[in-house]
């Protein structure tokens, strides 16, 4: 156990690893307006020998045994988007992005409580096509707009963008001791899938957009069945939230039975499961974690928790289980900000486990 420890906690390349993280953080990726981000992580996997397929909503990469391995991680992050004259509304919530969203998803139970965090946020402006930047404000104020049901700011410095404009957080990677931060969900875990090839993974990797407004499922379920593939071993990578760093620091990492959609029946959940109780590494379920809350909850006659909505959950449901797998998440606190924090413990951890899993000696 002991051993294993040492293992995870000099994980190879480390410093490797947060260079790559960090050039992807200054990478915008509003969702929506994910494009600019896909070509650059198309071009990052082509210089690594990886071919890569483009489709709307979806970036397939392949190594040389595409069949060793089928990962999947979203790479939209919240942001704003310019809506009208100084208009801005949270994007992943405005009406053209609503139609799949059904109010069981843990970004739309949350998104009103965090409104405050934004305030005094710096934000920059970009061309959606090609990134470009078109200038940096800051925002003065956030309010919850009844009439379209979505967050509404504020922003000086912005007064002449066009409608259509996606607007991202300014944002940078910062490491402690013990944690990094910077808005992780879920460019983390683009991170550990470029890492994975850098260092010889040679399956398929799913990078997918408009997650956070439920509709990334669409994307990678169409591939699956364009190319007429079934599987029970689809690995979905992403980030749990907690309300503290006591609460997320009693797991290094987190996995799931089940959401709000479906069950997850996949031999991965067992083999994951099984991989750390031999390597001395933590992890918890985050549906028994929300059951067990719902417990206390429901005693108070307070509002129950949801299970929360996936990518995956809703792969298998539409897919009628011809699509199966398991999910694994590093656990963070200050949800959808740009001060997400995740300690390097947990991502030492997740790395540790996906190499060994994934990448032949």
């Amino acid at each position: 156990m002991k051993r294993s420890r040492e293992l995870i906690d000099n994980v190879q390349n480390f410093s490797d690893f947060l260079d790559t993280l960090k050039q992807l953080i200054r990478v915008p990726s509003v969702i929506g307006y994910e494009h600019s981000f896909f070509l650059y992580l198309k071009r990052e996997l082509e210089e690594l020998g990886i071919s890569t397929s483009y489709y709307d909503g979806l970036l397939v990469a392949q190594g040389s045994e595409p069949n060793s391995g089928l990962l999947s991680a979203h790479i939209d992050r919240h942001g704003l988007v310019c809506t009208g004259p100084n208009e801005f509304q949270f994007a992943a919530f405005q009406t053209k992005n609503r139609n799949d969203l059904k109010g069981n998803s843990v970004s739309e139970q949350t998104y009103q409580q965090i409104s405050s965090r934004f305030l005094n946020q710096q934000v920059q402006a970009y061309e959606p096509w090609s990134g470009s930047y078109l200038g940096i404000g800051k925002i003065t104020d956030v309010y919850m707009c009844e009439e379209i049901n979505n967050l509404m700011f504020k922003i000086e410095g912005l007064h002449h963008l066009m409608p259509g404009t996606p607007i991202a957080f300014v944002d940078k990677l910062d490491v402690s001791e013990d944690l990094i931060w910077a808005q992780l969900d879920n460019v983390l875990s683009a991170a550990f899938i470029i890492y994975l090839y850098q260092n010889g993974y040679k399956g398929t990797a799913f990078f997918t957009a408009q997650e956070e407004a439920g509709r990334s499922w669409r994307f990678i379920l169409d591939w699956f069945a364009k190319n007429n593939i079934s599987t029970s071993e689809l690995l979905v990578l992403d980030t749990s939230p907690y309300n503290s760093r006591d609460e997320a620091d009693l797991q290094d990492i987190v996995l799931r039975n089940r959401d709000a959609n479906a069950k997850f029946k996949s031999p991965l959940l067992k083999l994951l499961k099984n991989f750390c109780h031999k390597n001395n590494i933590v992890f918890s379920c985050k549906d028994a974690y929300i059951q067990e809350k719902n417990k206390i909850l429901k005693e108070s006659n307070k509002p129950l928790l949801s299970l929360g909505s996936t990518e995956l959950g809703r792969i298998i449901k539409e897919s009628k289980n011809k699509i199966q797998g398991t999910t694994i998440q590093v656990p963070t606190t200050g949800y959808h900000t740009v001060e997400e924090t995740a300690s390097i413990k947990s991502v030492k951890s997740m790395l540790y486990i996906l190499k060994s899993l994934y990448i032949k000696n």
